[in-house]
Parts: C-alpha cells; sequence; structure tokens
C-alpha cells in the first residue's frame, strides 16, 4: 500500500509559522510522504521563516506582485497549485487558516479530487466583512474540508452550529503555541541597536502592531494615540515593528518618528519578534496571531478591532477589545501601565489557544483519517496531557 501523501500549502508568514510544526511532525512520521509548497504570498518574510525551522519547500510559486488586487492573486495562485496538484498528485491537501492562498489551496485541491485538511478551522466573527478578506475565504475553506483542525473547543462549537459533523472536527489546539515555544528556547539576537539595549534593561515597554486592511482608515487614530501615550510617558518605550505596506507607513510614521522613546523598525523576524513579545509589558496590537501568541507568554493584549474571530482569550481575560477610537486606546493602556492589580490578572489569565502539543493531535487526526493510526484526546484548556 502506497503511503497517504500529504500536500501542505502556505504563502504567508503567520502560515508558515503555523504549518511548520506540522510539516516537520510529518516528515518525521514514516507513515506519510510529505511535500510542502510556498506559493509565496510573503516572499522574503517567508525565507526567514523557512530557515529558522528548517523547512525547504519542495515547490514555491513566487506570487509576490507589487501593487496585485485580491483577484489576481487568487487567480494566480489556482492556477499555479492546478500544475503543481496535477504533478504531485496528493491525497490531500492541508490548508491552513483564512489568507488568499489557503483558499486557493482549498478549491484547486477539491477541483482535483484531493481530500482537504483545514488547520485552524471554525474560526468565525460572524460578520463576512470583518475581517476582510478572511472570515469570507475561511468560510469557504469549510464548504470543501473532509478534516476540520479546530484550535479550541469555541471553533468546533462555531462548525458544529453550522452542520459540519462532529466525527470530522479535532481539536488540536492551536500549532502557533507549538512554533512558538520552539521559538522562544532559541538564543536571539536584536539585529536593532536600540531594541538590544532595552532588552538588557528594566524599563516598560510596549508593543505595538497594526496592518489590518479594514484599519487603514483608522491608522491616524492608531498613530495619534501611540504619540499621546508616548509623550504622556516618557519612561516608557514603544516598539513599532512598522509593516511595509505605504499606506501605513505614510499615516503612521509620521505621528510618532521625531519622538526619542518610540523605536521604529522594520516588520522583525519571527525569532526576534518573539523575543520582542517576551521582553514586553503589554502588546497593543490589530493581529490575529498575537492574540493567541502574547497571552503564551504572560502579556496582556489590547486588540484594537471592533471583533475578534478569536473570543476564548477575552472569556479568559487575556485579552480586551479597544477598538480604533483614540481616546480609547490611550485610556485602556493607561489603566495597564497605572494599576497594578489590573494588569496581574491580565497577565496571569489562562490561555486558551494550547500546551505545544498541536501539530502532534493534527497529524494524529490525519492517520485516522487515512486508517494508519488514531487520533488522541481533544485539546482542552483546562486539563493537563500527558501523552
Amino acid at each position: 500500500m502506497n503511503k497517504p501523501k500529504i500536500m501542505t500549502v502556505y504563502g504567508t508568514r503567520p502560515e508558515a509559522i503555523k504549518v511548520a510544526p506540522v510539516i516537520k511532525a510529518l516528515q518525521g512520521d514514516s507513515r506519510f510522504d510529505t511535500i510542502a509548497v510556498s506559493t509565496g504570498q510573503h516572499k522574503e518574510m517567508l525565507a526567514q521563516v523557512n530557515t529558522m525551522f528548517g523547512i525547504t519547500p519542495n515547490h514555491d510559486l513566487g506570487l509576490m506582485k507589487p501593487g496585485q488586487q485580491l483577484n489576481e492573486l487568487v487567480s494566480r495562485a489556482l492556477a499555479g497549485l492546478d500544475q503543481i496538484i496535477d504533478e504531485e498528485q496528493p491525497d490531500a491537501i492541508i490548508s491552513q487558516g483564512d489568507t488568499s492562498t489557503a483558499m486557493a489551496a482549498a478549491l484547486a485541491g477539491f477541483h482535483r479530487g484531493s481530500k482537504i485538511i483545514h488547520l485552524e478551522a471554525g474560526l468565525r466573527t460572524g460578520n463576512i466583512q470583518s475581517p476582510f478578506p478572511e472570515e469570507a475565504n475561511r468560510r469557504i475553506i469549510g464548504q470543501v474540508t473532509s478534516l476540520h483542525l479546530a484550535p479550541t473547543n469555541e471553533s468546533k462549537e462555531n462548525l458544529r452550529r453550522e452542520n459540519f459533523r462532529s466525527k470530522d472536527i479535532v481539536v488540536t489546539g492551536n500549532t502557533v503555541i507549538d512554533a512558538l515555544l520552539e521559538a522562544a528556547s532559541w538564543d536571539t539576537k536584536f539585529e536593532d541597536l536600540q531594541l538590544g539595549k532595552l532588552a538588557e534593561t528594566d524599563d516598560r515597554l510596549v508593543l505595538v502592531t497594526t496592518h489590518r486592511r479594514e484599519n487603514l482608515n483608522a491608522m491616524t487614530e492608531i498613530g495619534t494615540a501611540v504619540r499621546e501615550l508616548a509623550e504622556l510617558y516618557p519612561d516608557v518605550y514603544f516598539a513599532l515593528p512598522l509593516h511595509l505596506n505605504p499606506l501605513v507607513r505614510n499615516v503612521v510614521l509620521p505621528k510618532v518618528e521625531d519622538l526619542s522613546n518610540v523605536i521604529i523598525t522594520d516588520p522583525l523576524p519571527y525569532d526576534q519578534f518573539t523575543k520582542l513579545m517576551s521582553r514586553s509589558t503589554l502588546v497593543l496590537t490589530d493581529s490575529g496571531g498575537v492574540q493567541e501568541e502574547a497571552p503564551s507568554l504572560g502579556k496582556p493584549v489590547l486588540v484594537m478591532r471592533e471583533n475578534t474571530e478569536r473570543p476564548e482569550a477575552v472569556t479568559a481575560g487575556t485579552v480586551k477589545l479597544v477598538g480604533t477610537n483614540r481616546k480609547r486606546i490611550v485610556a485602556e493602556v493607561r489603566t495597564l501601565l497605572d494599576n497594578q492589580p489590573v494588569y496581574d490578572a491580565m497577565a496571569h489569565a489562562v490561555n486558551p489557544y494550547g500546551d505545544g502539543k498541536g501539530a502532534r493531535r493534527s497529524v494524529a487526526a490525519i492517520s485516522e483519517l487515512f486508517n494508519v493510526g488514531e487520533r488522541l484526546p481533544d485539546f482542552n484548556t483546562f486539563a493537563q496531557s500527558s501523552y
């Protein structure tokens, strides 16, 4: 009997980080043949992650193109992936998350008769326009998926409400925690001299990240809020690894670039960003992945969005939605900087997203899908697993 051939497709840095533990687990499992395919949606940042985790894609489409629109990206991804699927004939394709790459991979594989495995399945905001286009992408992927690898019980319940069968859903914990725990063990040095010096002090540090498409109109408010906070707290540092999108930089930079306690860098390699999160006092972000990662490091997270597809940490108390209004952002950051009991309550809340064994559960579930093994017990936020 031929081994099941599993193709994992990824294109952005967050995807690469979350699939890396699964690719490595599949590569180390003699029951499977495994293929890694990069669409190159985030070319430079992908290369960094591949190198850090020791992954060499078998195919790289190199889809990065300045100024391309979503329809162009998706059409090129579909065409390129179709050729690779025709050549490799995978039994299953792992599609991670909710990017344009993930949606294209799921559709291309479905059209070719491959089973679709959705890693990080079941995230929902309930608003198809927010985040855009991610909410639509993940709903589309779900419709063609054979095995839903849900990160949390709440994600599983979202899928059950949409009438997906329980037997097709496995709660794995999020593999981003697997990757984070590995990265936290690395001996990482900051390339930026200011960050390097700051890392050797006990000064308080607020990490700020903003890049979401739906927040572009609010960047002025966000930039102004950071400036106001930096002026109110001259002894607190604010680190902004700023997205390369000129629509972001042209609005945010003029608000903060003249302040001595604001450290502006280009996007950091994953290992350095992980180290910066670990060094920070709190995190102010509109990122999805950071909402999962920072709580594992004991960092309170203020999310500059009106809703989130990751409500578990909000319920647990380690993440708080603050929107994009300048006054609200400033007030919430000030509370955490000035009120130690409130800060401690958020910093010590339970992280509901994973225990570092998400890849192991994922591969076990895939083995059951192909009748070469059995799934492991589902991840439970409040239970300690021993396997």
